[in-house]
């Protein structure tokens, strides 16, 4: 079995190493999960850390699909690979970076990063937009208009739901709760872990556990957990996509 070395490049934004906050290598091998096999059983108390760095949720883990295994199993423990500190992000009190190339997502607070989420992005032909945005609305309860979850009359939710961008076509983008695969398989949105939302949906995981489009919309929004109301917003709350 070959094994690898990812490495992250962070020398213009990383100052530092502090554990469990930004990582530059990881080594792994390929592991192929089998039948009845889940990631709890399979990598202990490291599980999250497993499914964060391979950027997909427990639903996707099915026998047969093959993962990245870190060699080091406390290497990735609370495992980013987004920069601790962001110069951009220096002067704001909330700043959102968006790497499509790691597909992950970084809250910043005044430069520092606060903490980090795996993304699902657009496919390619449904290219997530690059660029600097702002936090332009916010809706807990959100349903696509456009597209409906697979095999049903289900129009697809998207929970915890932050615009964006409107393109000139009138489409607007989101980062939401959806399923991730471990790969670019959006529309053009960003998409996070909505555990809840999937077993709503979908009937599984039984446990919900991961619930980065929750903590995610109440960074933004504290105490907004309740309000279920579609509402524009106006604090310049920067995001930046690379």
């Amino acid at each position: 079995m070959f094994s690898f070395v990812v490495c992250f490049l962070l020398a213009d934004f990383f100052i530092g190493k502090t554990a469990g906050e930004t990582y530059s290598d990881v080594q792994w091998d390929y592991y192929v999960i089998k039948k009845n096999e889940i990631p709890e059983n399979i990598f202990g108390e490291y599980w999250m850390d497993v499914l964060r760095f391979n950027k997909i949720d427990r639903n996707h883990l099915i026998p047969g699909k093959k993962i990245k295994k870190p060699l080091d199993m406390e290497s990735i423990k609370n495992y980013t690979p987004m920069p601790f500190f962001y110069e951009m992000a220096q002067n704001h009190e909330k700043y959102v970076l968006i790497d499509l190339d790691k597909q992950f997502l970084g809250c910043y607070e005044f430069g520092r990063l606060k903490f980090s989420f795996p993304i699902a992005s657009g496919k390619k032909s449904h290219a997530t937009p690059k660029g600097d945005f702002k936090v332009l609305a916010r809706h807990r309860d959100h349903f696509s208009s456009r597209y409906k979850i697979s095999g049903t009359n289900i129009p697809y939710p998207m929970t915890w739901a932050v615009k964006f961008h409107i393109s000139k076509s009138r489409v607007g983008f989101w980062i939401h709760g959806r399923d991730l695969p471990g790969y670019p398989a959006s529309h053009g949105c960003i998409g996070l872990y909505d555990e809840e939302m999937q077993k709503k949906y979908y009937k599984k995981p039984e446990n919900p556990l991961l619930t980065d489009a929750k903590k995610f919309y109440l960074w933004l929004f504290p105490e907004k957990e309740n309000d279920d109301a579609l509402e524009s917003v106006s604090d310049n709350i920067p995001i930046r996509i690379l």
